[in-house]
């Protein structure tokens, strides 16, 4: 039974999570709202978190806790683009070590017109994160916010670095890291997605484990976005990924407009052929640079067009959640043609420029 108290300390509600209740919208928000605060010991935090994933969280809680801190992020002020905005990303934390697809898919959602609002951090689990790749291509970490907006206005683009827009995370990172160091989850591996600080109305997002599929969306639904999926991807038994690929199962749900879609999306129906899962494997920054500019120049074929596919599918998917295609074999078909033309390849040549000189 969902918990309503209104309560004034942390302990008081893990007690209630101990005792495998669910807390209702009010009482998340609240929990939230204690762990950000630096009057709160970390051990206190620590112990509920615990908790809190030992019962499970509930699509409730991950929802009320994204609309906490959705709160408490800095607002960038692009609302002007936010009806229009798509963010593409994924929880991270599968382990697989892919390549950049959700950065690679931005570039090209924006070479189409779609603004991208596109959220993310340096890596943890992997050589590469979108941050890392995003800072070696030469964009600004630190940007103001009205460069922010005049990356919109020029290139239908902008990059919120995390650190920059939670200043409420730096009453929670110690736990975080401890947690992590002990090897435990907790709520927080699944937020980052769901608090983009621009709020855009349309989200593909992907998920670390199939079973985060249905309730994400259903938070995300909660928050109120417009259209959307989450989405995960098992190559194999014991192997995840955090976005769609051409590898193995595709399983998603919708939210919003989208919410009647749920199930497996087949490559195959939009014309791609499936692939190893060594065909997404990413590796450093050179390396994954390389690995972008050959997919924009044309040349990613061989043994890597499965990655180039696997592309075009979370694009297609992308370019339909937004509303600028009308199936998702069309959107695939609209993002190939943004790579055979040349238009990503222009397009990020013209944001290299925008940064430098700016």
């Amino acid at each position: 039974m969902p918990c309503s108290l209104v309560m004034k300390n942390l302990e008081e509600l893990t007690k209630v999570v101990d005792s495998g209740s669910n807390l209702d919208w009010g009482a998340a928000v609240e929990a939230a709202h204690l762990l950000a605060s630096p009057d709160v010991e970390q051990a206190a935090k620590q112990d509920f978190l615990i908790a809190l994933s030992e019962k499970g969280e509930s699509s409730t809680e991950v929802g009320a806790f994204a609309a906490a801190f959705r709160e408490l992020a800095v607002d960038p002020g692009v609302e002007a683009w936010a009806s229009q905005a798509i963010d593409v990303c994924g929880t991270g934390g599968d382990g697989a070590h892919t390549f950049n697809i959700s950065t690679a898919v931005s570039f090209i959602l924006a070479a189409a017109g779609v603004p991208v609002f596109k959220h993310g951090n340096r890596s943890i689990t992997s050589k590469c994160g979108s941050a890392d790749l995003m800072e070696a291509l030469g964009f600004r970490l630190d940007a103001p916010h009205d460069q922010l907006r005049r990356s919109l206005e020029a290139l239908n683009f902008c990059f919120f670095f995390a650190p920059s827009f939670h200043p409420a995370f730096k009453e929670i990172m110690p736990v975080r890291k401890a947690l992590a160091e002990s090897g435990r989850r907790s709520i927080f591996n699944l937020l980052g997605p769901l608090i983009n600080p621009g709020r855009p109305a349309f989200q593909l997002m992907g998920v670390f484990s199939e079973r985060w599929v249905q309730p994400i969306a259903a938070a995300l639904d909660a928050v109120g976005l417009k259209a959307g999926m989450v989405a995960h991807c098992a190559p194999e038994p014991g192997l995840d990924l955090d976005e769609l690929s051409c590898v193995g199962n595709n399983t998603v749900a919708g939210f919003g407009r989208l919410q009647e879609e749920v199930g497996p999306i087949l490559p195959e129906s939009c014309g791609l052929e499936a692939c190893r899962l060594d065909a997404l494997k990413g590796g450093d920054i050179d390396l994954n640079l390389a690995i972008l500019h050959d997919l924009f120049a044309g040349k990613l074929g061989g043994e890597r067009t499965g990655l180039r596919d696997s592309i075009l599918l979370n694009a297609g998917v992308a370019l339909w959640i937004a509303g600028k295609a009308e199936t998702i074999g069309a959107g695939v078909s609209h993002a190939r043609e943004i790579l055979s033309s040349g238009r990503a390849k222009e397009w990020l040549a013209q944001a290299q420029k925008f940064y430098a000189e700016h």
